[in-house]
């Protein structure tokens, strides 16, 4: 049992030590993210539905 509570204090203790986005930082972080995954969406989206139009000629 102290085993676990051990580590539990060391968590805690580790967790004293991060160095946490400010909120203007997470906010530009989150939006890059999320730009990003849309970007790469689309994107993928448009080479899909392309490839699938060559292959449907193709096979035409």
């Amino acid at each position: 049992m102290q085993r676990i509570l051990n580590f539990f204090r060391d968590i805690a203790r580790e967790m004293r030590k991060v160095s946490w986005p400010k909120r203007k930082e997470l906010t530009s972080y989150t939006i890059t993210v999320i730009a990003t995954v849309a970007f790469f969406a689309v994107f993928f989206t448009v080479v899909d539905f392309g490839i699938s139009e060559l292959i449907r000629i193709i096979l035409e």
